[in-house]
């Protein structure tokens, strides 16, 4: 029996609402059921065939609790016989969504699966899982104590790493003007209009467009902001991902799946792995992450035409280009979490989603994503054109 394969036949995902903005007052069960409504619509797929819905989401309280994944399908108004769960891996919490319905296709699992996720950070605030002081930390003391820490933290992770790796806050600045611009210019050529499904608002209007970007950005410009995590450091709300609003999906199956149901797969899953690294610095695990999928692909750097890293932080895909040594060129096309957004939970698949379009759109054979992820980890994909 032919060894079955796990393809990607549609990706959507909303426009990115920044904090307080457009989507503030949304529901992170009903934007979900909004992006599978979409990949139904856009794919042709029957819902009734999908074995599994795989969703990310990072902080599954409120409105993001009680399995928000199955929640958005019955939203949706698909049928009550798919099955959803909702996952947590930090960060990365929807590209994990991605390389499990891969893992349960390419098994024999599942036939058709969808991989996706949600935040909607407005209205769920960071940390809020820990308003109950009562239930305690997620950190033991044991914890604590192996690494001579009171907690951990992301955004001291960031300036470990811009210490580490000599990166200068007006070289952080740069990288986060850039951001800007490839996400301005990608805007003005419509290049992303073909992933996003605009999200109708309460008062009419429709939401069609990243809400994050800020045009004109400068290095001049992000110098009068002040440093959040040290005094005398680099990292600011202007080199940092923005506090973001969102949901993104993708559909999955197999090759003989597809030419069954008539779907035409856009992209194959090449490698999936992960990697863990320093919990302290946190943010460091895409660069062995990226050298593990390298080398169970069995491809070369020279072979990728395309890297997507998130932005958590500037220094997160500098220090990665630092250590990998890829075309600078060649990451994050269409601009990244600092200007787009990063609403957790939906970043994943929201990057994915803009990789496989990237991909299509340009006639990539290779491309390559990677991010990092709470408590020192990382997931890499490796996607391949078909």
């Amino acid at each position: 029996m032919p060894a079955r394969d796990a393809v990607i036949v549609e990706a959507v995902r909303t426009p990115v609402g920044r904090r307080k903005g457009s989507l503030a007052d949304a529901h992170a069960t009903d934007l979900s059921a909004h992006v599978l409504t979409a990949l139904a619509e856009r794919s042709g797929v029957d819902p009734e065939v999908v074995d599994d819905v795989i969703w990310g989401c990072v902080q599954q309280v409120g409105m993001q609790s009680f399995n928000v994944g199955r929640n958005a399908v019955l939203a949706a108004g698909w049928p009550e016989t798919v099955p959803a769960t909702t996952i947590d891996r930090q960060c990365g919490s929807s590209q994990q969504a991605v390389h499990f319905a891969a893992a349960g296709i390419m098994s024999g699992q599942y036939d058709v699966a969808v991989a996706g996720g949600v935040e909607l950070m407005t209205r769920i605030p960071l940390g809020a899982p820990l308003a109950v002081k009562e239930l305690g930390s997620p950190y033991s003391q044991a914890m604590l104590d192996r690494y001579g820490v009171d907690g951990f933290n992301q955004g001291i992770g960031a300036e470990l790493m811009a210490e580490r790796w000599g990166l200068t806050r007006e070289a952080c600045d740069e990288f986060s003007a850039r951001s800007h611009a490839k996400l301005a210019d990608a805007v003005d050529h419509g290049r992303l209009e073909g992933q996003l499904a605009p999200v109708p608002l309460p008062d009419g209007s429709t939401l069609t467009a990243d809400e994050g970007l800020r045009r004109g950005t400068s290095v001049e410009s992000l110098a009068g902001l002040k440093t959040v995590f040290k005094d005398d450091g680099v990292i600011h709300a202007g080199n940092s991902s923005q506090i973001s609003d969102g949901a993104a999906a993708l559909l999955m199956t197999t090759s003989e799946k597809a030419a069954e149901l008539g779907l035409t797969p856009i992209a194959r899953f090449h490698t999936g792995v992960l990697a863990g690294d320093d919990p302290v610095m946190m943010l460091s695990a895409p660069i062995p992450a990226t050298r593990k999928v390298l080398d169970r692909s069995g491809l070369s750097l020279s072979d990728i035409g395309v890297f997507e890293v998130n932005e958590a932080f500037a220094p997160v895909p500098m220090a990665w280009l630092a250590e990998i040594g890829a075309d600078e060129s060649l990451l994050n096309p269409n601009g990244g979490a600092i200007a787009i957004g990063h609403p957790l939970g939906a970043s994943g698949a929201r990057i994915m989603t803009q990789l496989v379009h990237h991909m299509r759109d340009n006639k990539i054979r290779y491309g390559l994503q990677t991010m990092c992820e709470g408590g020192g980890m990382a997931n890499a994909t490796i996607l391949e054109l078909l």
